[in-house]
Protein backbone atom coordinates (compact mmCIF):
# COMPACT_ATOMS: atom_id res chain seq x y z
CA UNK A 1 0.00 0.00 0.00
CA UNK A 2 1.18 2.76 -1.25
CA UNK A 3 0.46 6.61 -0.56
CA UNK A 4 -2.50 5.62 1.99
CA UNK A 5 -4.13 3.97 -0.76
CA UNK A 6 -5.81 1.08 -1.12
CA UNK A 7 -3.51 -1.56 -4.45
CA UNK A 8 -6.23 -2.61 -6.50
CA UNK A 9 -6.62 -6.39 -7.08
CA UNK A 10 -7.44 -6.74 -10.35
CA UNK A 11 -3.93 -5.11 -11.25
CA UNK A 12 -2.00 -7.82 -9.32
CA UNK A 13 -2.66 -10.78 -11.87
CA UNK A 14 -4.16 -10.86 -15.37
CA UNK A 15 -7.20 -12.70 -16.32
CA UNK A 16 -6.24 -13.39 -19.79
CA UNK A 17 -4.36 -13.86 -23.16
CA UNK A 18 -3.87 -10.28 -23.56
CA UNK A 19 -3.19 -9.51 -20.37
CA UNK A 20 -0.80 -12.70 -19.97
CA UNK A 21 1.43 -11.16 -23.23
CA UNK A 22 1.59 -7.61 -21.75
CA UNK A 23 2.26 -8.33 -18.35
CA UNK A 24 4.46 -11.25 -18.04
CA UNK A 25 7.50 -10.61 -17.16
CA UNK A 26 11.07 -10.56 -19.21
CA UNK A 27 11.59 -13.92 -21.29
CA UNK A 28 12.42 -17.13 -18.98
CA UNK A 29 11.61 -14.96 -15.73
CA UNK A 30 9.38 -16.47 -13.39
CA UNK A 31 5.53 -16.22 -12.03
CA UNK A 32 6.61 -13.03 -9.36
CA UNK A 33 8.88 -11.51 -11.97
CA UNK A 34 7.50 -7.67 -12.14
CA UNK A 35 5.36 -6.61 -15.21
CA UNK A 36 5.58 -3.23 -17.34
CA UNK A 37 3.93 -0.30 -16.28
CA UNK A 38 0.88 -0.98 -18.44
CA UNK A 39 -0.08 -2.54 -21.41
CA UNK A 40 1.05 -1.51 -24.71
CA UNK A 41 -1.50 -1.64 -27.84
CA UNK A 42 -2.33 -5.05 -28.85
CA UNK A 43 -0.97 -6.24 -32.18
CA UNK A 44 -4.46 -6.79 -34.19
CA UNK A 45 -5.94 -3.44 -32.34
CA UNK A 46 -6.12 -0.86 -35.60
CA UNK A 47 -7.90 2.02 -37.21
CA UNK A 48 -11.63 1.33 -38.39
CA UNK A 49 -11.37 0.84 -42.29
CA UNK A 50 -10.40 -1.74 -45.17
CA UNK A 51 -6.51 -2.86 -45.25
CA UNK A 52 -4.87 0.30 -46.43
CA UNK A 53 -8.15 2.51 -46.53
CA UNK A 54 -8.75 3.70 -43.12
CA UNK A 55 -10.73 7.46 -43.52
CA UNK A 56 -10.27 9.40 -40.36
CA UNK A 57 -14.15 9.93 -40.11
CA UNK A 58 -14.55 6.57 -39.13
CA UNK A 59 -12.64 6.38 -36.43
CA UNK A 60 -15.13 8.21 -34.66
CA UNK A 61 -16.82 4.89 -34.97
CA UNK A 62 -13.97 3.03 -33.64
CA UNK A 63 -15.07 1.94 -30.59
CA UNK A 64 -17.65 -0.10 -28.32
CA UNK A 65 -20.38 2.46 -28.79
CA UNK A 66 -19.64 2.27 -32.42
CA UNK A 67 -19.91 -1.72 -32.76
CA UNK A 68 -23.04 -1.72 -30.72
CA UNK A 69 -24.38 0.59 -33.09
CA UNK A 70 -23.52 -1.18 -36.16
CA UNK A 71 -24.36 -4.94 -34.48
CA UNK A 72 -27.61 -3.39 -33.58
CA UNK A 73 -28.78 -2.74 -37.32
CA UNK A 74 -27.63 -5.52 -38.93
CA UNK A 75 -29.45 -7.73 -36.31
CA UNK A 76 -32.83 -5.67 -36.66
CA UNK A 77 -32.84 -6.45 -40.26
CA UNK A 78 -31.44 -9.88 -39.94
CA UNK A 79 -34.57 -10.99 -37.86
CA UNK A 80 -37.01 -8.84 -39.66
CA UNK A 81 -36.67 -11.54 -42.50
CA UNK A 82 -37.73 -14.55 -39.64
CA UNK A 83 -42.33 -13.43 -39.27
CA UNK A 84 -43.43 -15.32 -42.76
CA UNK A 85 -45.70 -18.45 -42.51
CA UNK A 86 -47.41 -19.79 -46.02
CA UNK A 87 -50.32 -22.52 -46.19
CA UNK A 88 -50.72 -25.09 -49.15
CA UNK A 89 -53.93 -26.89 -49.67
CA UNK A 90 -55.21 -28.97 -52.35
CA UNK A 91 -58.09 -27.91 -54.10
CA UNK A 92 -60.13 -31.19 -54.86
CA UNK A 93 -60.13 -34.33 -54.64
CA UNK A 94 -58.43 -35.09 -57.84
CA UNK A 95 -55.37 -32.88 -57.25
CA UNK A 96 -52.39 -34.87 -57.28
CA UNK A 97 -50.59 -35.36 -54.02
CA UNK A 98 -47.15 -34.39 -55.96
CA UNK A 99 -48.24 -31.14 -56.66
CA UNK A 100 -45.60 -28.12 -57.77
CA UNK A 101 -46.62 -26.40 -55.19
CA UNK A 102 -44.87 -29.34 -52.66
CA UNK A 103 -41.78 -29.01 -54.14
CA UNK A 104 -40.97 -25.32 -52.59
CA UNK A 105 -41.20 -26.39 -49.44
CA UNK A 106 -37.53 -27.40 -50.28
CA UNK A 107 -36.61 -23.58 -51.10
CA UNK A 108 -38.06 -22.63 -47.50
CA UNK A 109 -36.13 -25.14 -45.66
CA UNK A 110 -32.57 -23.74 -47.62
CA UNK A 111 -33.83 -20.03 -47.09
CA UNK A 112 -34.19 -21.17 -42.88
CA UNK A 113 -30.90 -22.71 -43.61
CA UNK A 114 -29.22 -19.55 -44.81
CA UNK A 115 -30.78 -17.43 -42.27
CA UNK A 116 -29.48 -19.51 -39.22
CA UNK A 117 -25.85 -19.99 -40.86
CA UNK A 118 -25.54 -16.38 -41.60
CA UNK A 119 -27.38 -15.09 -38.10
CA UNK A 120 -25.24 -17.48 -35.77
CA UNK A 121 -21.57 -15.68 -36.21
CA UNK A 122 -23.40 -12.34 -34.62
CA UNK A 123 -24.83 -13.79 -32.04
CA UNK A 124 -21.48 -16.05 -30.84
CA UNK A 125 -18.45 -14.10 -32.39
CA UNK A 126 -20.56 -10.75 -32.29
CA UNK A 127 -21.36 -10.48 -28.99
CA UNK A 128 -18.20 -12.26 -27.58
CA UNK A 129 -16.50 -8.76 -29.69
CA UNK A 130 -18.54 -6.94 -27.45
CA UNK A 131 -17.52 -8.72 -24.17
CA UNK A 132 -13.80 -8.54 -25.08
CA UNK A 133 -13.97 -4.54 -26.04
CA UNK A 134 -15.75 -3.28 -22.71
CA UNK A 135 -15.12 -3.20 -18.74
CA UNK A 136 -16.22 -6.06 -16.88
CA UNK A 137 -19.26 -4.58 -15.32
CA UNK A 138 -20.38 -2.58 -18.73
CA UNK A 139 -20.49 -5.84 -20.35
CA UNK A 140 -24.23 -7.01 -19.69
CA UNK A 141 -25.26 -3.64 -20.29
CA UNK A 142 -23.94 -3.64 -23.69
CA UNK A 143 -25.13 -6.98 -24.44
CA UNK A 144 -28.89 -6.37 -22.74
CA UNK A 145 -29.05 -3.37 -25.28
CA UNK A 146 -27.75 -5.03 -28.51
CA UNK A 147 -29.95 -7.89 -27.81
CA UNK A 148 -32.83 -5.27 -26.91
CA UNK A 149 -32.14 -3.76 -30.62
CA UNK A 150 -31.88 -7.05 -32.35
CA UNK A 151 -35.54 -7.75 -31.06
CA UNK A 152 -36.62 -4.57 -33.20
CA UNK A 153 -36.36 -6.91 -36.02
CA UNK A 154 -39.64 -9.40 -35.17
CA UNK A 155 -41.21 -6.34 -33.95
CA UNK A 156 -40.85 -4.75 -37.59
CA UNK A 157 -41.79 -8.10 -38.51
CA UNK A 158 -45.04 -8.69 -36.71
CA UNK A 159 -46.16 -5.24 -37.57
CA UNK A 160 -45.45 -5.30 -41.14
CA UNK A 161 -46.74 -9.01 -41.24
CA UNK A 162 -49.81 -7.76 -39.47
CA UNK A 163 -50.42 -5.26 -42.60
CA UNK A 164 -48.86 -7.36 -45.08
CA UNK A 165 -52.19 -9.71 -44.33
CA UNK A 166 -54.50 -7.13 -45.39
CA UNK A 167 -53.04 -7.56 -48.93
CA UNK A 168 -54.34 -10.13 -51.05
CA UNK A 169 -51.12 -12.79 -51.57
CA UNK A 170 -51.56 -12.16 -55.29
CA UNK A 171 -51.88 -9.08 -54.81
CA UNK A 172 -55.34 -8.00 -56.83
CA UNK A 173 -58.32 -10.42 -55.86
CA UNK A 174 -59.27 -12.44 -59.05
CA UNK A 175 -62.34 -11.18 -60.30
CA UNK A 176 -63.99 -14.15 -60.10
CA UNK A 177 -63.50 -14.69 -56.75
CA UNK A 178 -65.27 -12.73 -54.49
CA UNK A 179 -63.73 -12.30 -50.81
CA UNK A 180 -62.71 -9.57 -48.05
CA UNK A 181 -60.45 -10.21 -45.06
CA UNK A 182 -62.84 -12.33 -42.70
CA UNK A 183 -63.35 -14.47 -45.32
CA UNK A 184 -61.67 -17.77 -43.96
CA UNK A 185 -60.14 -18.55 -47.29
CA UNK A 186 -58.39 -14.87 -47.26
CA UNK A 187 -54.24 -15.04 -47.69
CA UNK A 188 -52.14 -12.52 -47.12
CA UNK A 189 -49.32 -11.28 -48.94
CA UNK A 190 -46.67 -12.32 -46.61
CA UNK A 191 -43.37 -12.62 -49.50
CA UNK A 192 -43.23 -9.00 -49.58
CA UNK A 193 -41.39 -8.82 -45.93
CA UNK A 194 -38.63 -10.80 -47.32
CA UNK A 195 -38.04 -8.77 -50.46
CA UNK A 196 -38.51 -5.58 -47.99
CA UNK A 197 -35.29 -6.51 -45.88
CA UNK A 198 -32.78 -8.11 -48.44
CA UNK A 199 -31.06 -5.11 -49.49
CA UNK A 200 -30.81 -3.56 -46.07
CA UNK A 201 -28.95 -6.43 -44.98
CA UNK A 202 -26.60 -6.20 -47.72
CA UNK A 203 -26.25 -2.63 -47.58
CA UNK A 204 -25.31 -2.94 -43.49
CA UNK A 205 -22.83 -5.65 -44.25
CA UNK A 206 -19.92 -3.11 -45.89
CA UNK A 207 -20.05 -0.74 -43.02
CA UNK A 208 -20.14 -3.46 -40.41
CA UNK A 209 -17.09 -4.93 -42.23
CA UNK A 210 -14.62 -1.69 -41.25
CA UNK A 211 -13.92 -3.07 -37.68
CA UNK A 212 -10.84 -4.33 -36.51
CA UNK A 213 -10.00 -7.66 -35.38
CA UNK A 214 -9.48 -6.16 -31.53
CA UNK A 215 -10.63 -2.29 -30.89
CA UNK A 216 -8.43 0.13 -29.23
CA UNK A 217 -7.98 -0.33 -25.74
CA UNK A 218 -9.00 -4.05 -25.84
CA UNK A 219 -5.79 -5.49 -24.25
CA UNK A 220 -6.09 -3.13 -21.11
CA UNK A 221 -9.75 -3.98 -20.51
CA UNK A 222 -8.77 -7.13 -20.13
CA UNK A 223 -5.85 -6.87 -17.93
CA UNK A 224 -7.96 -5.65 -15.78
CA UNK A 225 -11.03 -8.36 -15.76
CA UNK A 226 -10.72 -10.95 -12.68
CA UNK A 227 -11.78 -14.26 -13.88
CA UNK A 228 -14.24 -16.05 -12.87
CA UNK A 229 -14.14 -19.17 -14.95
CA UNK A 230 -15.57 -22.73 -13.29
CA UNK A 231 -12.87 -24.63 -11.36
CA UNK A 232 -13.52 -27.69 -13.13
CA UNK A 233 -9.68 -27.78 -15.10
CA UNK A 234 -11.28 -26.89 -18.33
CA UNK A 235 -9.17 -23.23 -18.01
CA UNK A 236 -5.92 -25.24 -17.29
CA UNK A 237 -6.31 -27.48 -20.12
CA UNK A 238 -7.07 -25.42 -22.78
CA UNK A 239 -4.05 -23.15 -22.17
CA UNK A 240 -1.72 -26.24 -21.64
CA UNK A 241 -2.50 -27.78 -24.97
CA UNK A 242 -3.58 -24.54 -26.51
CA UNK A 243 -6.88 -25.84 -27.63
CA UNK A 244 -8.76 -24.15 -30.61
CA UNK A 245 -5.87 -23.54 -32.57
CA UNK A 246 -6.95 -26.12 -35.09
CA UNK A 247 -10.19 -27.97 -36.67
CA UNK A 248 -8.80 -31.11 -34.80
CA UNK A 249 -9.34 -29.35 -31.47
CA UNK A 250 -12.59 -29.53 -31.72
CA UNK A 251 -13.80 -32.26 -30.24
CA UNK A 252 -11.31 -31.77 -26.95
CA UNK A 253 -12.99 -28.37 -27.42
CA UNK A 254 -16.41 -29.86 -26.73
CA UNK A 255 -15.83 -32.34 -24.43
CA UNK A 256 -14.29 -29.09 -22.24
CA UNK A 257 -18.18 -27.43 -22.67
CA UNK A 258 -20.20 -30.32 -22.07
CA UNK A 259 -18.33 -31.65 -18.95
CA UNK A 260 -18.82 -27.81 -17.73
CA UNK A 261 -22.12 -27.87 -15.31
CA UNK A 262 -23.03 -24.62 -15.03
CA UNK A 263 -22.42 -24.04 -18.12
CA UNK A 264 -24.47 -27.12 -19.10
CA UNK A 265 -27.17 -26.38 -16.59
CA UNK A 266 -27.68 -22.60 -17.88
CA UNK A 267 -27.70 -23.92 -21.36
CA UNK A 268 -30.87 -26.34 -20.63
CA UNK A 269 -32.46 -23.34 -18.51
CA UNK A 270 -32.23 -20.91 -21.18
CA UNK A 271 -33.56 -23.91 -23.68
CA UNK A 272 -36.40 -24.08 -21.79
CA UNK A 273 -37.20 -20.70 -21.79
CA UNK A 274 -36.87 -20.54 -25.49
CA UNK A 275 -39.35 -22.73 -25.89
CA UNK A 276 -41.94 -21.10 -24.28
CA UNK A 277 -41.21 -17.78 -26.18
CA UNK A 278 -40.60 -19.67 -29.47
CA UNK A 279 -44.52 -21.09 -28.72
CA UNK A 280 -45.86 -17.52 -27.60
CA UNK A 281 -43.71 -15.41 -30.48
CA UNK A 282 -46.04 -18.18 -32.98
CA UNK A 283 -49.09 -19.00 -31.34
CA UNK A 284 -49.83 -15.69 -29.37
CA UNK A 285 -51.59 -14.15 -32.21
CA UNK A 286 -53.59 -17.67 -32.56
CA UNK A 287 -54.69 -17.54 -28.82
CA UNK A 288 -55.84 -13.57 -28.93
CA UNK A 289 -58.07 -14.38 -32.26
CA UNK A 290 -59.66 -17.18 -30.84
CA UNK A 291 -60.14 -16.06 -27.37
CA UNK A 292 -61.45 -12.86 -27.32
CA UNK A 293 -62.50 -12.81 -31.19
CA UNK A 294 -60.32 -10.38 -33.03
CA UNK A 295 -59.31 -10.63 -36.50
CA UNK A 296 -55.88 -12.50 -37.55
CA UNK A 297 -54.20 -9.16 -38.61
CA UNK A 298 -54.98 -7.31 -35.51
CA UNK A 299 -54.48 -10.26 -33.01
CA UNK A 300 -50.89 -10.30 -35.10
CA UNK A 301 -50.22 -6.41 -34.49
CA UNK A 302 -51.56 -6.64 -31.03
CA UNK A 303 -49.21 -9.73 -30.22
CA UNK A 304 -46.10 -8.09 -31.59
CA UNK A 305 -47.40 -5.07 -29.65
CA UNK A 306 -46.58 -7.06 -26.52
CA UNK A 307 -44.38 -9.70 -27.07
CA UNK A 308 -41.91 -7.43 -28.40
CA UNK A 309 -41.00 -4.32 -26.55
CA UNK A 310 -41.59 -6.77 -22.83
CA UNK A 311 -38.84 -8.67 -23.97
CA UNK A 312 -36.57 -5.26 -24.93
CA UNK A 313 -37.43 -3.89 -21.56
CA UNK A 314 -36.44 -6.92 -20.02
CA UNK A 315 -33.33 -7.47 -21.02
CA UNK A 316 -32.49 -4.01 -21.33
CA UNK A 317 -33.86 -3.68 -17.48
CA UNK A 318 -31.50 -6.80 -16.79
CA UNK A 319 -28.30 -5.24 -18.13
CA UNK A 320 -28.32 -2.56 -16.75
CA UNK A 321 -28.72 -3.82 -12.73
CA UNK A 322 -26.44 -6.26 -13.73
CA UNK A 323 -24.32 -3.69 -14.63
CA UNK A 324 -25.01 -0.74 -11.62
CA UNK A 325 -24.83 -3.19 -8.82
CA UNK A 326 -21.31 -4.72 -10.65
CA UNK A 327 -22.63 -8.16 -10.30
CA UNK A 328 -20.43 -11.82 -9.97
CA UNK A 329 -21.13 -14.62 -11.47
CA UNK A 330 -23.19 -15.95 -8.39
CA UNK A 331 -24.75 -13.41 -8.29
CA UNK A 332 -26.11 -12.76 -11.54
CA UNK A 333 -27.60 -16.27 -11.42
CA UNK A 334 -29.22 -15.56 -8.33
CA UNK A 335 -30.92 -13.10 -9.76
CA UNK A 336 -31.87 -14.95 -12.83
CA UNK A 337 -34.01 -17.49 -10.04
CA UNK A 338 -35.82 -14.48 -8.85
CA UNK A 339 -36.47 -13.15 -12.15
CA UNK A 340 -37.87 -16.68 -13.43
CA UNK A 341 -40.18 -17.31 -9.89
CA UNK A 342 -41.59 -14.04 -10.34
CA UNK A 343 -42.71 -14.60 -14.37
CA UNK A 344 -43.70 -17.93 -13.19
CA UNK A 345 -46.41 -16.51 -11.01
CA UNK A 346 -47.35 -14.00 -13.40
CA UNK A 347 -48.50 -17.08 -16.05
CA UNK A 348 -51.31 -17.40 -13.53
CA UNK A 349 -53.13 -14.99 -15.74
CA UNK A 350 -54.24 -17.84 -17.83
CA UNK A 351 -56.62 -18.72 -14.90
CA UNK A 352 -58.12 -15.43 -14.63
CA UNK A 353 -58.37 -13.63 -17.95
CA UNK A 354 -59.54 -16.53 -20.18
CA UNK A 355 -62.44 -16.52 -22.49
CA UNK A 356 -65.71 -19.03 -22.58
CA UNK A 357 -66.97 -19.91 -25.95
CA UNK A 358 -69.63 -18.11 -27.42
CA UNK A 359 -72.84 -20.01 -28.66
CA UNK A 360 -72.23 -21.93 -31.61
CA UNK A 361 -75.17 -24.24 -33.56
CA UNK A 362 -74.28 -27.81 -34.25
CA UNK A 363 -71.07 -27.39 -32.08
CA UNK A 364 -71.66 -25.97 -28.55
CA UNK A 365 -75.20 -26.03 -28.13
CA UNK A 366 -78.32 -28.03 -30.55
CA UNK A 367 -80.21 -26.12 -33.18
CA UNK A 368 -83.34 -24.78 -30.96
CA UNK A 369 -83.32 -28.03 -29.61
CA UNK A 370 -82.94 -30.05 -32.44
CA UNK A 371 -79.90 -32.02 -33.14
CA UNK A 372 -76.68 -33.33 -31.80
CA UNK A 373 -73.71 -31.38 -30.38
CA UNK A 374 -70.63 -31.61 -33.18
CA UNK A 375 -73.24 -32.13 -35.92
CA UNK A 376 -73.51 -29.39 -38.13
CA UNK A 377 -76.58 -30.81 -39.73
CA UNK A 378 -80.24 -30.48 -38.19
CA UNK A 379 -83.45 -31.14 -39.29
CA UNK A 380 -83.80 -27.26 -40.31
CA UNK A 381 -80.99 -27.69 -42.46
CA UNK A 382 -80.88 -31.76 -43.63
CA UNK A 383 -82.45 -31.02 -47.24
CA UNK A 384 -79.79 -28.03 -47.55
CA UNK A 385 -76.96 -29.98 -49.14
CA UNK A 386 -74.47 -28.07 -47.19
CA UNK A 387 -71.28 -28.39 -47.80
CA UNK A 388 -68.43 -28.72 -44.67
CA UNK A 389 -65.57 -27.87 -46.31
CA UNK A 390 -67.15 -24.30 -47.08
CA UNK A 391 -66.20 -22.30 -43.76
CA UNK A 392 -67.96 -18.80 -43.99
CA UNK A 393 -69.37 -17.98 -40.90
CA UNK A 394 -72.71 -15.98 -40.08
CA UNK A 395 -74.11 -14.59 -36.72
CA UNK A 396 -77.53 -14.68 -36.49
CA UNK A 397 -80.50 -12.39 -34.35
CA UNK A 398 -80.28 -14.86 -32.09
CA UNK A 399 -76.52 -14.16 -31.08
CA UNK A 400 -75.54 -17.89 -32.33
CA UNK A 401 -72.92 -18.57 -34.45
CA UNK A 402 -73.44 -20.40 -37.79
CA UNK A 403 -70.75 -22.59 -39.82
CA UNK A 404 -72.23 -20.79 -43.08
CA UNK A 405 -75.55 -19.46 -44.41
CA UNK A 406 -76.62 -22.84 -45.68
CA UNK A 407 -76.32 -24.58 -42.13
CA UNK A 408 -78.23 -21.64 -40.85
CA UNK A 409 -80.87 -22.47 -43.50
CA UNK A 410 -80.79 -19.22 -45.04
CA UNK A 411 -82.83 -19.18 -48.42
CA UNK A 412 -81.93 -15.35 -49.54
CA UNK A 413 -79.66 -12.29 -49.33
CA UNK A 414 -79.63 -8.86 -49.29
CA UNK A 415 -76.96 -6.44 -50.88
CA UNK A 416 -76.81 -3.35 -49.09
CA UNK A 417 -73.71 -0.83 -49.88
CA UNK A 418 -71.83 -3.78 -49.91
CA UNK A 419 -73.11 -4.94 -46.67
CA UNK A 420 -74.88 -8.55 -46.93
CA UNK A 421 -77.46 -9.68 -44.77
CA UNK A 422 -79.56 -13.11 -44.76
CA UNK A 423 -83.07 -13.78 -44.90
CA UNK A 424 -85.14 -16.51 -44.57
CA UNK A 425 -83.28 -18.47 -42.36
CA UNK A 426 -84.72 -21.73 -41.19
CA UNK A 427 -82.78 -22.71 -38.18
CA UNK A 428 -81.96 -19.14 -36.54
CA UNK A 429 -84.41 -18.95 -33.68
CA UNK A 430 -86.79 -15.96 -33.70
CA UNK A 431 -85.36 -13.03 -31.91
CA UNK A 432 -86.46 -9.79 -33.27
CA UNK A 433 -84.36 -6.40 -33.18
CA UNK A 434 -84.45 -3.32 -32.03
CA UNK A 435 -87.40 -1.88 -33.32
CA UNK A 436 -89.40 -5.04 -33.21
CA UNK A 437 -89.68 -5.17 -36.79
CA UNK A 438 -90.78 -8.13 -38.76
CA UNK A 439 -88.14 -7.51 -41.59
CA UNK A 440 -85.54 -8.52 -39.64
CA UNK A 441 -86.79 -12.07 -38.34
CA UNK A 442 -84.52 -14.90 -39.19
CA UNK A 443 -81.72 -12.65 -40.06
CA UNK A 444 -77.89 -13.17 -40.20
CA UNK A 445 -74.86 -11.06 -40.76
CA UNK A 446 -71.74 -12.14 -42.52
CA UNK A 447 -68.62 -13.07 -39.34
CA UNK A 448 -68.41 -14.05 -36.19
CA UNK A 449 -70.54 -13.43 -33.51
CA UNK A 450 -68.88 -10.61 -31.67
CA UNK A 451 -67.39 -11.78 -28.05
CA UNK A 452 -68.92 -10.78 -24.57
CA UNK A 453 -65.53 -11.30 -23.01
CA UNK A 454 -63.84 -8.11 -21.73
CA UNK A 455 -60.79 -9.45 -20.41
CA UNK A 456 -58.64 -8.46 -23.05
CA UNK A 457 -56.80 -5.38 -21.47
CA UNK A 458 -56.41 -7.06 -18.33
CA UNK A 459 -54.73 -9.84 -20.40
CA UNK A 460 -52.17 -8.21 -21.97
CA UNK A 461 -51.09 -6.35 -18.67
CA UNK A 462 -50.38 -9.56 -16.54
CA UNK A 463 -49.05 -10.85 -20.21
CA UNK A 464 -47.08 -8.35 -20.74
CA UNK A 465 -44.80 -7.96 -17.17
CA UNK A 466 -44.61 -11.94 -17.92
CA UNK A 467 -43.32 -11.17 -20.91
CA UNK A 468 -40.97 -8.56 -19.00
CA UNK A 469 -39.53 -10.69 -16.37
CA UNK A 470 -39.27 -13.89 -18.48
CA UNK A 471 -36.82 -11.88 -20.78
CA UNK A 472 -35.13 -10.55 -17.61
CA UNK A 473 -32.86 -14.09 -17.73
CA UNK A 474 -32.29 -13.67 -21.26
CA UNK A 475 -28.85 -11.06 -20.68
CA UNK A 476 -27.88 -12.25 -17.50
CA UNK A 477 -27.93 -15.85 -18.97
CA UNK A 478 -25.61 -14.87 -21.54
CA UNK A 479 -23.12 -12.83 -19.56
CA UNK A 480 -22.96 -16.17 -17.30
CA UNK A 481 -21.80 -18.49 -19.85
CA UNK A 482 -19.21 -16.06 -21.07
CA UNK A 483 -17.99 -16.12 -17.70
CA UNK A 484 -17.88 -19.48 -16.53
CA UNK A 485 -15.98 -20.98 -19.37
CA UNK A 486 -12.35 -20.07 -20.39
CA UNK A 487 -11.78 -17.36 -22.51
CA UNK A 488 -10.47 -19.23 -25.44
CA UNK A 489 -14.36 -20.90 -25.65
CA UNK A 490 -16.55 -17.93 -25.20
CA UNK A 491 -17.87 -17.57 -28.86
CA UNK A 492 -17.81 -21.53 -29.27
CA UNK A 493 -19.99 -21.97 -25.69
CA UNK A 494 -22.77 -19.45 -27.27
CA UNK A 495 -22.53 -20.99 -30.36
CA UNK A 496 -23.19 -24.69 -28.37
CA UNK A 497 -26.00 -22.67 -26.54
CA UNK A 498 -27.82 -21.83 -29.87
CA UNK A 499 -27.58 -25.42 -31.10
CA UNK A 500 -29.51 -26.26 -27.81
CA UNK A 501 -31.53 -24.01 -28.23
CA UNK A 502 -32.25 -24.81 -31.35
CA UNK A 503 -32.86 -28.14 -30.49
CA UNK A 504 -34.48 -27.69 -27.39
CA UNK A 505 -36.50 -24.75 -27.72
CA UNK A 506 -37.26 -22.83 -30.92
CA UNK A 507 -37.39 -26.41 -32.76
CA UNK A 508 -39.96 -27.80 -30.26
CA UNK A 509 -41.53 -24.89 -29.08
CA UNK A 510 -43.53 -24.48 -31.62
CA UNK A 511 -44.22 -27.80 -32.43
CA UNK A 512 -45.46 -28.34 -28.83
CA UNK A 513 -47.92 -25.68 -28.58
CA UNK A 514 -49.37 -26.30 -32.10
CA UNK A 515 -50.61 -29.56 -30.66
CA UNK A 516 -51.70 -28.33 -27.68
CA UNK A 517 -53.61 -25.58 -29.68
CA UNK A 518 -54.93 -28.72 -31.83
CA UNK A 519 -55.82 -30.40 -28.91
CA UNK A 520 -58.43 -27.90 -27.70
CA UNK A 521 -59.96 -27.90 -31.45
CA UNK A 522 -63.68 -29.03 -31.31
CA UNK A 523 -64.67 -28.91 -35.27
CA UNK A 524 -62.27 -29.52 -37.92
CA UNK A 525 -62.25 -28.49 -41.29
CA UNK A 526 -63.53 -31.71 -43.54
CA UNK A 527 -63.50 -31.52 -47.25
CA UNK A 528 -65.28 -33.66 -49.51
CA UNK A 529 -62.40 -36.03 -49.50
CA UNK A 530 -63.26 -36.18 -45.87
CA UNK A 531 -59.82 -35.43 -45.00
CA UNK A 532 -58.92 -33.23 -41.98
CA UNK A 533 -57.58 -29.92 -42.46
CA UNK A 534 -57.92 -26.62 -40.53
CA UNK A 535 -59.11 -26.17 -37.08
CA UNK A 536 -62.30 -23.80 -37.49
CA UNK A 537 -63.33 -23.94 -33.79
CA UNK A 538 -61.57 -23.79 -30.66
CA UNK A 539 -62.46 -25.11 -26.76
CA UNK A 540 -61.10 -21.41 -25.50
CA UNK A 541 -61.05 -22.65 -22.00
CA UNK A 542 -59.12 -26.13 -22.50
CA UNK A 543 -56.58 -23.73 -24.52
CA UNK A 544 -55.90 -21.76 -21.91
CA UNK A 545 -55.18 -24.59 -19.72
CA UNK A 546 -53.32 -26.42 -22.00
CA UNK A 547 -50.77 -23.00 -22.71
CA UNK A 548 -50.58 -22.73 -18.92
CA UNK A 549 -49.57 -25.60 -18.15
CA UNK A 550 -46.85 -26.06 -20.76
CA UNK A 551 -45.59 -22.62 -20.11
CA UNK A 552 -45.49 -23.31 -15.85
CA UNK A 553 -43.17 -27.04 -16.92
CA UNK A 554 -41.30 -25.12 -18.45
CA UNK A 555 -40.35 -22.08 -16.24
CA UNK A 556 -40.07 -24.59 -13.06
CA UNK A 557 -37.68 -26.82 -15.30
CA UNK A 558 -35.90 -23.31 -15.91
CA UNK A 559 -35.40 -22.88 -11.91
CA UNK A 560 -34.36 -26.59 -11.41
CA UNK A 561 -31.57 -25.64 -13.69
CA UNK A 562 -30.59 -22.51 -12.64
CA UNK A 563 -30.63 -23.67 -9.42
CA UNK A 564 -28.03 -26.39 -10.02
CA UNK A 565 -25.99 -23.85 -11.96
CA UNK A 566 -25.34 -22.45 -8.08
CA UNK A 567 -25.20 -25.17 -6.32
CA UNK A 568 -22.26 -26.14 -8.76
CA UNK A 569 -20.40 -23.11 -9.65
CA UNK A 570 -16.97 -22.99 -8.05
CA UNK A 571 -15.13 -19.95 -8.69
CA UNK A 572 -11.65 -20.14 -9.80
CA UNK A 573 -8.36 -19.83 -6.86
CA UNK A 574 -7.75 -16.96 -8.59
CA UNK A 575 -10.79 -15.12 -7.84
CA UNK A 576 -10.79 -16.62 -4.27
CA UNK A 577 -7.43 -15.25 -3.50
CA UNK A 578 -8.27 -11.81 -4.55
CA UNK A 579 -11.70 -11.71 -2.79
CA UNK A 580 -9.88 -13.08 0.54
CA UNK A 581 -6.39 -10.06 -0.56
CA UNK A 582 -9.11 -7.34 -0.55
CA UNK A 583 -10.81 -8.54 2.65
CA UNK A 584 -7.76 -8.30 4.10
CA UNK A 585 -6.84 -4.88 3.21
CA UNK A 586 -9.95 -3.42 4.27
CA UNK A 587 -9.79 -4.50 7.16
CA UNK A 588 -6.34 -3.57 7.77
CA UNK A 589 -7.95 -0.02 7.20
CA UNK A 590 -10.45 -0.29 9.43
CA UNK A 591 -8.34 -1.52 12.17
Amino acid sequence: MKGGGIENPAFDTPSSDFGQQYHAGPAGAGAGAAAPAGPGPYPEEGPCGWGPCAPRALQFCNNAKGYLAAYSLLAVFQDTCQTAETTFANATCSASTSSPLRNYLYVFILGQLLLGVGGTPLYTLGTSFIDDSVPKHKSSLYIGVGYAMSLLGPAIGYVLGGQLLQVYIDIQIPKSTKMDQDDPRWLGAWWIGFLACFFPVWLLIIPFSCFPKHLPGTAKIQAEKIPETHDDGGQVLVQTNDIGQSFKDFPMALLILLRNPVLMSLIVASSSEALVATGFATFLPKFIENQFGKSSSFAATLGGLVLIPGAALGQVISGVLVSKRKMDLKSIIKFMIVTCTVALILNTVFLFAKCGNEPFAGVSETYNGTGTLYNLTAPCNANCRCLRSVYYPVCGSDEVQYFSPCFAGCASYLLNNMKKTYHNCSCIGKSKRRNGSEDFLYEAVPGKCPTKCKLLPLFLVFFFFAVVFTFMSTTPTTVAILRCVPDKQRSFALGVKLLFLRILGSIPGPVLFGAAIDNSCTLWDIDECETKGACWVYDNERMAYLLMGISTACKIITIIFVVMAVYFYKPPPLTEALQQKTSEKISAIHT
